[in-house]
């Protein structure tokens, strides 16, 4: 652990969110830890050369190479095991787990979801807060697809029915939103997509946020919300639900006015575009914990021993209502 005291705040948040997250980019972690890419790229060699990270690269078919992706190196992954008083893997074993995860089919799908989160917690970089004294939205929950089934499905004994890409709570001027996300490459057929919804509504979404579609283009946009009101016939899913292109090219990202809430009671309704924090707010209130380095983004986090948290799961019939009941 002796190591682990070289390393400072920064770094220590980084190992924390590859042990959470699984990998991240050169680009992605300049964006939530440093003011530019050349000094993430520094501290990124240094940290390689320490053996705390594994980098790879993928070579495409038509040439060239994607940009440099992090992993925990080994010597990072004994890091957090003696941080969280857990064994950790073999050497052997956990370079089996890495050569995996480089040939991973889900891997562009997984990078896909942490640039959605990344662009939004690139807001709060500290880096960039004190050079510039940038302010805006917090995001203060993320939580990964496997922690989101730990925790609303594994921990309470229900059927998993279910695999969110990404969990999420973004604050801004008092409001705090809470959203559960779809990450849509284009790849799933509309039909596959909107079967999602009656699962969704079989679990108390509303009680914990709105759902959000992120997908590659406002042409997938378009028909995504064409397939809905066709899938839902004028009946309200029992929760919110929003949807955003990502071609729009605003500055802030996801973060920005970029979102279309689909009304079920008229597909036809000239779309108005939010931003984050404008959309409605469902879930619990959860006051902010102090949280160290070694747990970020995270002040926000449902405890999975709050008893009165776990109340609020339980196992529904679809709850689907008339379209009278929709609404703010």
């Amino acid at each position: 652990m002796s190591l682990w005291y070289r390393l400072v705040d920064r770094d220590r948040r980084l190992l924390a969110l590859l042990a959470e997250h699984k990998v991240l980019t050169t680009r992605q972690v300049a964006a939530i830890e440093f003011t530019s890419i050349r000094r993430a790229q520094d501290r990124l060699r240094r940290l390689y050369e320490l053996g705390v990270l594994f980098t790879f690269r993928q070579s495409y078919a038509n040439g060239g190479t994607s940009e440099t992706r992090f992993a925990l190196g080994y010597v990072g992954k004994r890091l957090i095991c003696a941080l969280r008083a857990k064994t950790p893997p073999a050497p052997k074993v956990y370079a089996e787990s890495l050569e995996r995860l480089v040939v991973w089919p889900k891997l562009e799908h997984h990078l896909g979801v942490n640039d959605f989160f990344c662009d939004l917690a690139a807001h709060r970089n500290p880096a960039r807060h004190s050079k510039y004294g940038v302010s805006g939205g917090t995001l203060t929950q993320w939580w990964p697809e496997k922690r989101c089934v730990e925790f609303f499905w594994s921990s309470s004994g229900h059927e998993v029915r279910l695999r969110p890409d990404g969990y999420g709570c973004w604050e801004h001027h008092g409001r705090a939103v809470r959203f559960f996300l779809e990450h849509d490459t284009g790849t799933e057929s509309l039909t596959v997509v909107t079967r999602k919804i009656a699962d969704y509504s079989a679990f108390p979404t509303d009680r914990f946020g709105i759902l959000l579609f992120s997908v590659h283009s406002t042409k997938r946009e378009i028909a995504l919300r064409a397939a809905l009101s066709r899938a839902q016939a004028g009946y309200d899913p029992g929760f919110v639900i929003a949807t955003a292109a990502r071609d729009h090219g605003h500055v802030d990202g996801p973060a920005g006015p970029v979102w279309a809430i689909w009304d079920p009671r008229d597909s036809t309704a000239p779309v108005r575009r939010y931003r984050l924090e404008e959309l409605p707010e469902r879930g619990p209130r959860v006051n902010h914990r102090a949280i160290g380095p070694d747990e970020p983004l995270s002040e926000a986090a449902f405890d999975p021993n709050d008893r009165q948290m776990m109340d609020l799961i339980y196992k529904a019939t679809d709850p689907r209502r008339a379209n009278d009941s929709w609404g703010d």
